[in-house]
């Protein structure tokens, strides 16, 4: 028998939506592709040739439980060059994507009932995450008229005795708002002794306003990012984990014991992305930044709600009610009708019922094909 917390868990439906569009496009249908979280770029071409030295030449081996240093050190520097914020090498470990980051932390933090306060809607796998761990999602329904982020006087009502932690995430899947400097370091203030989950897996990722790191405000903070979003290394799965350095040696061997150590090769390969030039990164910024104005644009011609324009990530998370209410089935009926992929409000949590979250990840050309089909089959409901 298997346990019934995991065996409740509910399914990753962008990923059920994405493997349907697939099987459809095996029987030769055409699918316009806006609902994965995944950059359409190539990952750039200096990073790949580090991963075939590193083969060449013999780095495919184990590495240190926390990853190479070449690496951590990489990594720090890029905070303090960008951020002005010191994160020793010592406090990070680096992960087979964020995913494993994420397992690793909320296993080490939470013991049975502990809550983690979380906005609502919210990334699709955080309550996962932490119902797998033994722990109990603490839910802030958030607004749309505020960009759906966590208000600090809404947080503060929420902590208690059971709190181990606040879970945030700017720029934020699914909404693409991205936190002000001012609202996180009024959730430091707030939150006290309590520690901050940070998600900035889209840092780099932002189109108006400040960029931030909840390390500028306080060291009370795990930080989760990495390589997928902003260096276009989805597949290559590597992400990394900063902690205070009290916590470190209990993440390092929970480390040991699940994964042993990241792949020695993609960990060269994040150095160059680090190290190497980022003209790409700007153009590629510079074209989301196209397919959101575009993007946003089009959904309001056409019907759909968005109270504040996402500033950051690659999403929009647009007000579906007028055309219904279940946005599971109204993903499931446009993808079937008119081959256009979408992300169901619900993958979010119940605030997002009756949104649907599309993707920018993908060329203007695309988008504007998906934009017409929907257009039209939408008209005629």
């Amino acid at each position: 028998m298997l346990s019934d917390k995991i065996a409740n868990i509910p399914p990753f439906y962008v990923m059920e939506v994405l493997e349907r569009a697939q099987e459809l496009e095996e029987q030769g249908k055409s699918i316009i592709h806006l609902e994965i979280g995944e950059p359409d770029f190539a990952t750039a071409a200096h990073i790949c040739e580090a991963a075939k030295t590193a083969i060449c030449t013999g780095g495919i081996k184990y590495t240190h439980s926390q990853g190479l240093i070449e690496l951590r050190q990489a990594i720090s520097r890029n905070y303090s060059e960008r951020f002005g914020v010191d994160v020793s090498p010592d406090r990070i470990i680096v992960t087979s994507g964020t995913s494993p980051a994420m397992l690793l932390l909320f296993i080490a933090l939470i013991d049975p009932g502990d809550e983690i306060i979380m906005s609502n809607p919210h990334y699709a796998c955080y309550p996962n995450f932490v119902v797998t761990a033994g722990g109990v999602p603490d839910f802030i329904y958030t607004k749309e008229e505020n960009g759906f982020m966590l208000e600090p006087q809404e947080v503060a009502a929420h902590i208690k005795t059971a709190t181990k932690a606040i879970l945030i995430n700017s720029p934020s899947n699914p909404t693409g708002h991205v936190m002000s400097g001012q609202t996180l370091h009024r959730l430091t203030e707030i939150a006290a002794d309590v520690p901050i989950i940070s998600d900035e897996i889209y840092q780099g990722l932002v189109y108006e306003g400040e960029d931030h790191t909840i390390l500028e405000y306080t060291d009370n903070a795990f930080v989760l990012n990495g390589f997928s979003k902003l260096y276009a290394m989805t597949g290559w799965r590597l992400g990394y984990l900063i902690a205070p350095k009290e916590h470190i040696r209990t993440l390092q061997k929970l480390q040991q014991n699940l994964f042993i150590s990241t792949s020695s090769i993609v960990q060269h390969a994040g150095i160059a992305a680090l190290e190497g030039p980022r003209e790409h990164i700007k153009e590629m910024v510079k074209t989301y930044d196209k397919r959101r104005t575009y993007l946003i644009k089009r959904l309001k011609d056409i019907g759909f709600g968005i109270s504040i324009e996402p500033q950051g990530a690659y999403y929009v998370l647009a007000d579906a009610r007028k055309f219904g209410t279940d946005s599971l089935e109204m993903s499931r009926k446009i993808l079937e009708d008119i081959g256009v992929a979408i992300t169901p409000g619900i993958d979010f949590g119940l605030g997002a019922e009756g949104y649907l979250r599309f993707s920018y990840a993908n060329s203007l050309e695309n988008i504007e094909e998906g934009m017409d089909r929907l257009e039209m089959y939408l008209g005629k409901q």
